[in-house]
């Protein structure tokens, strides 16, 4: 199987490669994020992943656009559902056309090792664009192993961000603070 990975930053994309690769799966990693802001956020995340394909050797495809214009554009009307409007489908139909014009079999994203992303949204979402596109989603709930993956990035030391990428999610980092403790699913398996 010919499968490429959408990855948001380095450290989310540790357990996921590792899985994969017991799996006998090798992943080319495809970065493309222009929702990530500041611009030092957005080259702190690409230079971290950058490090990251060094250390687990892996084949990683740039495809670099800051993109603040457009996002800016995209969301200044609709702030509280900008995930779901913008920041996913603009990544992952993107992720979905490289793949169909790059003859990939099949695509999966780190965006499902999150505990604070709308893993179902993108799980149904990725299912529609297999279905348009013609590429098989591959899908793994990589969140069982959220915590694994952090400790790794901090032995490798890269750099770890602090918030999902946005400006207004750096926003909510220190407004909007969760009083839920965020859970991990129990399915899957951690190694």
């Amino acid at each position: 199987m010919k499968l490429l990975m959408h990855a948001c930053c380095g450290p989310c994309s540790i357990y996921p490669i590792e899985i994969l690769r017991k799996e006998g799966i090798e992943p080319d990693i495809y970065w493309f994020n222009p929702n990530i802001h500041p611009y030092k956020e957005y080259e702190n995340r690409l230079n971290a992943l950058k490090e990251l394909s060094n250390i687990m050797n892996f084949n990683l495809i740039i495809e670099d656009n800051y993109g603040l214009d457009e996002f800016c554009k995209n969301v200044s009307n609709r702030i509280e559902s900008r995930c779901i409007e913008y920041c996913y489908p603009v990544r992952l139909k993107r992720l979905f056309e490289y793949a169909k014009e790059n003859g990939y079999d099949a695509v999966s994203t780190t965006l499902l090792y999150s505990i604070y992303q709308k893993h179902d949204f993108i799980k149904m979402y990725c299912e529609k664009l297999s279905k348009e596109y013609g590429i098989d989603f591959l899908y793994r709930d990589f969140r069982v192993g959220f915590y694994k993956g952090k400790e790794k990035a901090k032995e490798y030391g890269i750099y770890i961000q602090k918030y999902c990428g946005c400006i207004f999610s750096e926003e909510d980092r220190y407004v909007k603070k969760t009083k839920d403790p965020l859970s991990i699913p129990e399915s899957g398996f951690i190694e």
